[in-house]
């Protein structure tokens, strides 16, 4: 190598030759941005996975469920046969998937009604103060007999540009300060890039996973691949700014 290219290696800005006030403001950024992707794993487990998880459903079914529906019965059926109707008998619950199935007409809502009156207004009732949806008419319950579909395309056109604008944000973020990365070329490029790759695959899976329930595996995929790659510019940064020896 000649003298230029020497100077040129030596001159290169390593997260090692960063001040320590800088390294202290890098460290404090990453560690607050893992520790906000946990919380937000831990909400997304709580919302999406766990009460899934108590009805025996595993993780592909679950995201299938999210985008895909569960086309083979009602949101009403689902909810009575979950959590919600854990109150309500079985022969209860026959009454009223028997009124679903056969058209949930309101001329035969009277039938059902007293049933959702006793189990279901204590907190899906106009006065019950909870802010839920009430269940007590035939024009509020027959809102929840159509065939569920999983997410609407209005909502995932919200969610899918609120997750591009705000992921690809925090990654330029976290990519910036690993770039200074003294790992390989090649494996940092990768690494830089492998988050924004990660963002499209799980995100444009949502919108085939709305009409194709296989590609819940690809949500699934995209989704450790984004964990796996901030992990590695975290851990990465930190031990290069503060672990890693002189050389």
């Amino acid at each position: 190598m000649d003298s230029v290219g020497q100077e040129k290696v030596q001159s290169r800005i390593t997260l090692r030759g960063l001040s320590v006030t800088v390294r202290v403001l890098f460290t404090f950024f990453l560690l607050t941005i893992g520790l906000g992707y946990l919380l937000a794993l831990f909400y997304l487990f709580l919302v999406d996975i766990e009460p899934h998880r108590k009805m025996g459903m595993g993780l592909v079914r679950t995201t299938i469920i999210k985008y895909y529906g569960k086309r083979d019965e009602t949101r009403l059926e689902a909810a009575i046969r979950g959590r919600m109707g854990e109150g309500i008998s079985e022969a209860e619950k026959g009454e009223i998937i028997q009124w679903i199935r056969g058209g949930a007409k309101e001329e035969d809502f009277a039938k059902v009604q007293p049933i959702f009156l006793d189990h279901c207004a204590i907190c899906h009732g106009a006065e019950s103060g909870l802010a839920i949806e009430p269940l007590t008419t035939y024009s509020e319950v027959s809102a929840y007999t159509d065939i569920d579909l999983g997410q609407s395309i209005k909502s995932l056109a919200r969610v899918s540009h609120i997750h591009l604008f705000g992921m690809s944000f925090i990654f330029f973020l976290t990519g910036m300060i690993f770039a200074f990365s003294e790992i390989g070329k090649r494996l940092r490029l990768v690494i830089l890039a492998l988050p924004f790759l990660a963002i499209w695959i799980d995100i444009f899976s949502w919108w085939f996973t709305k009409y194709e329930p296989i590609f819940a595996y690809t949500v699934i995929i995209g989704g450790a691949l984004m964990g796996l790659a901030m992990a590695a510019q975290i851990f990465i940064s930190l031990y290069e700014m503060w672990l890693r020896g002189k050389d």
